[in-house]
């Protein structure tokens, strides 16, 4: 079955959303989400959104902060336009029907998280993520010309030829995995806000959607990607971990909780002279080394310091998921980190489009050259309405133009004949998250990057003979996604000769600027070998 439509969105988040609401006044948007779409990283995101509004703060601290923490791979001109462009976004989320904390007098309360110079997250108490989603989702039910399509999974985007002989995307081949039918859709512009792929570690703060789908079929469709050694990980995730982990939101060290070892040391001082207000990045790396010194289990966010009424008025859901656990927030809480951000993605240009023709991208799936080697907190979201909306103008503007001609490239529209062996596609699942984590997580080495490689590649090569031959599945393909970003993560990572950012290997503890200023650009060749 083939479906045309003029613009095609994969994901429901804020990337997503926004770029819907933004075209919809001008075309047709058909939006497929592979599950409900209220499912999103976007549900999951506890601290806020950054951006200008305090009477002390300018654009230029916010951009500095932001090159700061992006450790020198940051695009300037790019940052810039997320910081200029930051309030107006924020505003209209506002409009749409996003409801942020307010102050005395009416004004927005805005918080402070690590790498910040100043306060400018603004907030729903702890549930910032939850409540924009909520706003968006009221706002395109309101809009009759986005057609959203739930339990719809896309498989591979669908390449076309121009006359010139170069690529196109052309759309996306989507598989509606409660009754297996598969779907051509037909787009003359498709939008991939998929989100990340924090799954493919074992211990993340990420929904089990998040599964690296459209960085896979981007690289599969020959867009170049970018980054993907720096994978962020949130430093104070509940321990024991869930699936995902429950988040204590950065915030709370911004109100004063102090990171402790379990004897009651307050160890960030020795890494940072921000203390626990340190980057991310840094606050990961001294609690990876402090539990490896010590053998213990987790280290203590110690929430006392913050006032009670502070506590339960701004992070309602922290204080409720901890004694739904057990865990009293005042006495202490366990926290260890896991993965919860890629900053690398499918490389975007200031107009959110991909080096594949007619591919779009923009939320946690692009890469935009905002976050550089580490992401300062809170500037996601705020990197998600931007770029959706300097998308959502760019797409508009080429819809007016003719489309040439183009000759399809042949794809697989079905399955193989096997059923799912579905206790095959979960040890595989598992096997790459532990690979991942052991091989590839917090601190690095070239070793162990080497077996990771050499791993997922035999991996790789058996998951392909399964996957030629089974049904699709939406488990089959989310692992078939796994694999292709494992092998991203370690090829890139791979690559770099040095520590930067989010990146840190033993081998190479330094920074190399000579070497290693730049971006590491991957292409569909890459990993063929």
């Amino acid at each position: 079955m083939t479906r045309e439509v003029e613009v095609l969105v994969i994901g429901s988040g804020i990337a997503g959303l926004t770029f819907a609401l933004k075209v919809a006044p001008h075309a047709r948007v058909l939006l497929v989400t592979k599950k409900e779409r209220a499912d999103s990283s976007t549900n999951y995101a506890r601290g806020g959104i950054a951006s200008v509004f305090g009477e002390d703060d300018d654009v230029t601290l916010h951009v500095q902060d932001t090159l700061v923490a992006g450790a020198g791979l940051c695009h300037k001109p790019i940052v810039e336009a997320l910081v200029r462009e930051g309030p107006a976004r924020v505003r209209e989320l506002m409009e749409w029907g996003a409801r942020f904390d307010r102050g005395e007098g009416g004004a927005l309360s805005l918080g402070r998280e690590g790498g910040h110079s100043r306060r400018r997250i603004a907030h729903a108490g702890d549930h910032t993520g939850r409540e924009i989603e909520s706003a968006l989702l009221k706002a395109v039910e309101d809009q009759s010309a986005i057609e959203v399509l739930e339990d719809h999974l896309a498989i591979d985007l669908i390449e076309s030829v121009r006359p010139d002989g170069r690529r196109v995307c052309g759309g996306a081949v989507v598989f509606d995995h409660r009754n297996g039918r598969v779907e051509e859709v037909v787009a003359r512009a498709t939008m991939l806000a998929a989100g990340g792929c924090g799954q493919v570690y074992r211990h993340t703060t990420n929904p089990g959607i998040a599964t690296g789908d459209g960085i896979a079929m981007a690289y599969r469709a020959g867009a170049a990607v970018a980054n993907m050694e720096f994978i962020q990980f949130h430093p104070t995730a509940l321990h024991p971990t869930e699936d995902p982990a429950f988040l204590l939101s950065e915030a709370m060290r911004g109100e004063g909780a102090i990171l402790r070892t379990l004897d009651g040391d307050p160890f960030m001082d020795r890494y940072h002279r921000a203390a626990s207000l340190a980057p991310r990045d840094v606050v990961a790396r001294a609690i990876d080394f402090e539990l490896k010194k010590s053998g213990a289990p987790h280290v203590i966010l110690d929430a006392s310091p913050i006032p009670e009424a502070t506590l339960e008025r701004h992070f309602p859901d922290a204080v409720a998921g901890c004694r739904a656990r057990g865990v009293e927030p005042t006495d202490g809480i366990p926290v260890v980190p896991a993965a919860h951000y890629v900053c690398g993605g499918v490389v975007i240009d200031s107009e959110g489009s991909s080096s594949l023709p007619g591919l779009f991208a923009t939320g946690e799936v692009a890469c935009s050259g905002v976050h550089g080697a580490n992401r300062l907190a809170s500037n996601s979201l705020l990197e998600a309405v931007v770029f959706a909306d300097r998308a959502a103008r760019a797409v508009v503007s080429a819809l007016k133009t003719p489309q040439p001609a183009r000759t399809p490239v042949a794809h697989s529209t079905s399955g193989g004949p096997d059923p799912v062996d579905l206790p095959e596609v979960a040890a595989t699942r598992g096997r790459v998250r532990d690979l991942m984590w052991d091989f590839a997580g917090i601190v690095r080495s070239g070793e162990r990057m080497a077996r990771a490689e050499a791993e997922l590649r035999e991996m790789a090569s058996a998951y392909d003979s399964v996957w030629a031959r089974a049904a699709w599945s939406a488990d089959g393909a989310e692992v078939r996604n796994l694999l292709d970003v494992a092998r991203l993560i370690v090829r890139c990572a791979r690559s770099r000769g040095e520590s930067r950012g989010l990146h840190f290997t033993v081998d190479h503890p330094w920074r190399d600027n000579e070497f290693f200023l730049r971006d590491t650009v991957i292409a569909r060749t890459g990993l063929e070998t």
